[in-house]
């Protein structure tokens, strides 16, 4: 734990701590974010934009190619998606339940994949 805390921006209190991300002042309940040096590099860009990350580690962009790296199934069809297939231009999203990957796929139209199943081609 760092032992010099910063003075409160808000009242200029000296006994700020940490609560998880954030630090708070006990005399005036003001809570912020450490400065930009002593965040921790969590998972945010530097415009705090969410960064995707394909199963191996790569920074996946809209517009990139991937390889679906196990086959998945899906609902509605006899086949699923094989691993090895190819997916073109992919969009990153917000989706539901961590599909965070908005594409389409030959043979089975539009749909979200987990950005967990990609690997940057």
């Amino acid at each position: 734990m760092n032992e010099t805390m910063p003075p409160c921006p808000e009242c200029s209190g000296t006994y700020a701590y940490e609560m998880g991300a954030l630090l708070v002042c006990p005399e005036c309940g003001h809570e912020w974010s450490p400065a930009p040096s002593e965040a921790s590099a969590g998972e945010s860009g530097e415009s705090g934009e969410k960064v995707v990350k394909d199963a191996v580690g790569n920074v996946l962009r809209d517009g990139d190619t991937v390889t679906v790296i196990k086959a998945l199934k899906v609902k509605g069809s006899p086949s699923g998606i094989k691993a090895g297939t190819k997916v073109r231009n992919i969009k990153l999203v917000d989706g539901v339940d961590g599909h965070d990957i908005d594409c389409r796929i030959e043979g089975f139209g539009n749909m979200q994949l987990k950005s967990g199943v990609v690997k940057k081609a």
